[in-house]
């Protein structure tokens, strides 16, 4: 059962990225966003400040979980938000931005979809009409 939690809400996070993406990254909260929209040289950027929330989120939620037998589930929907996030960190910001400077060359398929995927995403500049909102799954359309 502890598995499935986890493993479901690792899932989900998916559509919940996608959807804070599209509708509040992109909307209410284009101010942090517009940041990961321009060319800097610095090292942070003020959206990073979206990992931070997510981070403090997938704690809490863990620390709950662990110590209180009652709410134990969270700790696994917890762990869950944890690995899409480590995920997430290793895709977007070592391999497809290379904030941490790797060799990266992939011949996978499903890598080279996400990553194309995202650069479309990229070419939009402006808070309005981007596309490719996802960060783990992209349509066949982009291969």
């Amino acid at each position: 059962m502890e598995i499935l939690l986890w493993l479901g809400t690792f899932l989900f996070m998916e559509g919940m990225a996608w959807f804070t993406h599209k509708y509040i990254m992109h909307g209410i909260m284009w101010n942090w966003h517009e940041s990961h929209h321009v060319h800097h040289k610095n090292v942070l950027e003020k959206n990073d400040l979206f990992s931070v929330v997510f981070g403090v989120m997938s704690t809490l939620t863990i620390i709950i979980g662990a110590e209180m037998e009652a709410y134990r589930p969270l700790l696994w929907i917890g762990l869950g938000i944890a690995t899409y996030g480590l995920c997430y960190f290793i895709f977007h910001d070592i391999i497809v931005h290379r904030r941490i400077k790797i060799k990266f060359k992939t011949k996978n398929t499903y890598l080279k979809r996400l990553i194309k995927a995202h650069y479309v995403h990229h070419e939009v500049h402006e808070k309005e009409g981007a596309e490719a909102f996802g960060f783990l799954y992209a349509p066949k359309k982009y291969e």
